[in-house]
């Protein structure tokens, strides 16, 4: 089957995984981001895959989003992308999809992320490439191609620099129209605006960013076509959680790490405590919902970072909560992790969210506006080790 078109690259991805397992080509490369499955992960899995697809030698690359099919309904603005690109949900592969493979019959490209987790595990010494804008985690050897780890607003513009020549060659591929060029473009466009608040982030902006913008722009030749329209069209569908229950609100964009025997979670969620607590109606029922989630997840320690943007100025909050003696010991230690991230009490008409008394819980303002997940995640994670030496 032709791969032209994403929707046929699509399908044929999904034809390679339903084959019977003496038919399936061997090994099965596979493109994928990380767990907390966001459009950055996502969009990258399909791009990277498609644009390798279409490289000789290359052979065929599966993207894989990382998370169960039930999840994927989630991430309501993926749909309103994929719109843009002819796609829906429908036609994106997941874990829910992924037979039962040995380690030694597959090959894996990570992009979004530099160590597979949880159930992608098991394939972590399969690992051929990386593209990341995280913290490298040391877990991959240095030799293999590419290994890009470095800093960046988003994922998706180091993967649109390190594709640039052969997605300019996919440009003289007549088996390729137009359309599904500016398919192409607008899903690769959609993360980096997104991610850098249409380039306006400028702690967060790197070269490559504005970069790939620029790229990306010149292969978009539809009228009235417009980078700031197309970003608050997503950031709308983005923010919009108001028919999501609380379980689905903290899952929605959810990572989890082990460290030290313990088990940390952060959900990002797209509005502030105050909505939250508005939503819930009780600062105890959102507090139950949250220690519901924790203890679904098993957790030691539940974290919940929050992006807002009241009276058009952006927000970041952060809650804490140490779920067992461990965990508010792990707590108590990143009160000096976290020093640099300028935390300050939150506050509302009713108190707080901290717990009275020890190390239990801490909900704060965060006065480093640049830090996201990317940054926190490190400082909780050293805070579990036991070592709150900066």
């Amino acid at each position: 089957m032709s791969r032209a078109t994403l929707q046929a690259f699509l399908t044929t991805a999904r034809n390679a995984l339903k084959a019977p397992a003496t038919q399936r080509p061997k090994p099965l490369t596979f493109v994928v981001g990380n767990e907390s499955a966001d459009l950055d992960s996502l969009c990258c899995a399909i791009v990277y895959a498609y644009v390798r697809s279409h490289t000789a030698p290359h052979a065929l690359h599966i993207p894989l989003s990382n998370l169960p099919r039930a999840d994927l309904g989630l991430r309501t603005e993926m749909t309103a992308v994929l719109q843009h690109a002819g796609l829906s949900l429908s036609d994106l592969l997941t874990l829910s999809e992924l037979p039962d493979l040995t380690p030694e019959d597959t090959r894996w490209l990570l992009v979004d992320h530099n160590c597979l987790t949880g159930p992608l595990k098991k394939f972590k010494d399969q690992v051929i490439g990386c593209v990341d804008h995280h913290v490298d985690e040391g877990s991959l050897p240095h030799d293999i191609s590419p290994r890009v780890i470095e800093p960046c607003g988003s994922c998706m513009s180091l993967v649109v620099d390190e594709c640039k020549p052969t997605w300019t060659q996919l440009q003289n591929d007549t088996d390729i129209s137009p359309s599904e060029r500016e398919s192409l473009a607008k899903l690769a466009l959609a993360p980096i605006l997104l991610d850098t608040i249409n380039l306006t982030a400028k702690s967060k902006v790197r070269p490559k960013d504005p970069q790939a913008v620029d790229f990306l722009q010149s292969q978009i030749h539809e009228t009235g076509f417009s980078t700031e329209t197309y970003y608050e069209q997503i950031t709308a569908v983005k923010e919009d959680i108001s028919s999501l229950s609380f379980r689905d609100i903290f899952r929605k964009d959810y990572k989890q790490w082990e460290e030290n025997g313990l088990t940390l979670g952060i959900s990002c969620v797209v509005q502030g405590f105050e909505y939250l607590l508005d939503k819930a109606e009780t600062k105890e029922l959102f507090l139950r919902e949250l220690e519901a989630w924790a203890d679904e997840r098993k957790l030691d320690v539940a974290a919940v970072m929050t992006t807002s943007h009241p009276g058009g100025k952006f927000h970041r909050q952060l809650l804490v909560w140490g779920m067992n003696d461990r965990g508010k010991e792990a707590v108590g230690r990143f009160r000096d992790v976290g020093r640099p991230l300028d935390l300050e009490r939150w506050e509302d008409e009713d108190g707080g969210l901290d717990a009275e008394g020890g190390n239990t819980r801490f909900a704060w303002r965060q006065g480093d506006l640049a830090a996201s997940r990317k940054q926190v995640a490190p400082l909780l994670r050293q805070a579990l080790s036991g070592n709150a030496k900066m």
